[in-house]
C-alpha cells in the first residue's frame, strides 16, 4: 500500500511572481517614515521572512515602534496595490504552476499544503482572485507562528494531516524555505526561479528549473 505523502508549497516566489507588489509596498513602507527604500536585491531577498522580522533587517538602525509602522504601512500598500487589479494579476501563477497543483491534488497518495510568510487574510485573498480555495488541506500562515525558518509551520501542517515528517516535502524559492524543512526534518525542492539564486539553497535536497519537473522530482526523492 501506498504510503499518503504530503507536499507543502511556499507562495511567494514559488507558486506566485508578486514581486512587483512586494517591491512597490515596501518602498511605500520605508517613505511612510521618511527612510531610504532598500534596493530590489534586498528586498527580495527578505521575502518569505514575515514582516515582523523582516523590517528589523532591511532597517537595523530604526527602532521597533517605526519598524511597527513600517508594517502597517507595507499592508496597507499592498491591499491598495491588490485591490485596483485583483490577485490574479498583481500576483499571476508561475507557467506550469495550476497544472501541476491540479495533476498532484488528483493522486490519492498526494495532501497538498502552504507555509508562507502571507498573513491569514492575504493568502485568503491570493487563493480567492485564482480559484484555489480548496486545493490545499493545510495552510499555515503568519499569524500563527514564528517566521521562517523556524520549522512550527511544518510541524503544525505535519501534526494537521497525521502525515509523517518522512513522507513530507517542503517546495520552497528561498533558503528560509529550505532551512525550515532541514530545521522540520523533512526533505525540501528548492526551485530557481524565485527570489533566491539556486546557489542559496543549499539545503534543498534537489532543485528544478520548471515546474513541469516536479512530479518527477517527488517521486525521485521518495525513492531514496
Amino acid at each position: 500500500m501506498t504510503a499518503l505523502r504530503l507536499v507543502v508549497f511556499d507562495v511567494d516566489g514559488t507558486l506566485v511572481d508578486s514581486q512587483g507588489d512586494i517591491l512597490a509596498s515596501m518602498a511605500m513602507a520605508f517613505e511612510a517614515v521618511g527612510a531610504t527604500p532598500p534596493s530590489r536585491k534586498e528586498v527580495l531577498g527578505i521575502v518569505g521572512l514575515s514582516l515582523d522580522v523582516a523590517m528589523p533587517r532591511l532597517a537595523p538602525d530604526l527602532d521597533r515602534d517605526t519598524h511597527n509602522a513600517m508594517v502597517d504601512a507595507y499592508k496597507a500598500s499592498y491591499m491598495t496595490l491588490r485591490a485596483k487589479s485583483g490577485a490574479a494579476q498583481s500576483s499571476p501563477m508561475y507557467p506550469g504552476a495550476r497544472d501541476v497543483l491540479e495533476t498532484l491534488s488528483s493522486r490519492d497518495d498526494i495532501l497538498l499544503g502552504i507555509a508562507t510568510g502571507k498573513s491569514r487574510r492575504g493568502l485568503d485573498k491570493l487563493l480567492e482572485g485564482h480559484g484555489l480555495e480548496k486545493m490545499f488541506v493545510t495552510e499555515q500562515v503568519a499569524d500563527f507562528h514564528p517566521s521562517k525558518p523556524h520549522p512550527s509551520m511544518l510541524q503544525a501542517a505535519l501534526s494537521e494531516t497525521g502525515i509523517a515528517q518522512e513522507d513530507a516535502v517542503m517546495i520552497g524559492d528561498t533558503s528560509y524555505d529550505m532551512d525550515m524543512a532541514k530545521a522540520a526534518g523533512m526533505r525540501g525542492i528548492g526551485v530557481a526561479w524565485g527570489y533566491h539564486k539556486p546557489e542559496a539553497l543549499s539545503a534543498a535536497n534537489r532543485i528544478i528549473d520548471r515546474f513541469d519537473a516536479l512530479p518527477q522530482a517527488l517521486d525521485d526523492i521518495w525513492k531514496d
